[in-house]
């Protein structure tokens, strides 16, 4: 993933990624892995882009039923890749919220 990063440089040192709307999320092989920080690095990325970051935050109890993480969704994953934790909802909700703030964003509304 940081390779990739890397690789935007000429992208948005072209304005390309200027208010684009943007939401990460994360999985690691154990409860405490770091998901909360790998979102917080992956959106340092982001806003040297100059895009808009979507994060679900706390706006829907879905989120806590995903293990709360106001971030972006993460997941646990055992030893086989299974999930552990049920984010479907969850990952739905960040999705709509993303899509919607883009709506939002392309159609000039101020809310």
């Amino acid at each position: 993933m940081k390779q990739f990063l890397d690789t935007q440089g000429g992208l948005w040192a072209s304005g390309k990624t200027v208010n684009k709307v943007v939401s990460g999320m994360s999985s690691a092989q154990n409860p405490h892995g770091g998901q909360e920080a790998t979102l917080l690095s992956l959106y340092t990325s982001m806003m040297h882009w100059g895009a808009i970051i979507a994060a679900p935050g706390y706006s829907d109890p879905v989120i806590f039923g995903a293990g709360g993480n106001p971030y972006g969704t993460s997941v646990t994953v055992d030893q086989e890749g299974n999930m552990v934790e049920d984010v479907e909802d969850a990952v739905k909700h960040q999705a709509k919220r993303t899509v919607n703030i883009a709506e939002s964003v392309k159609n000039g509304n101020q809310s």
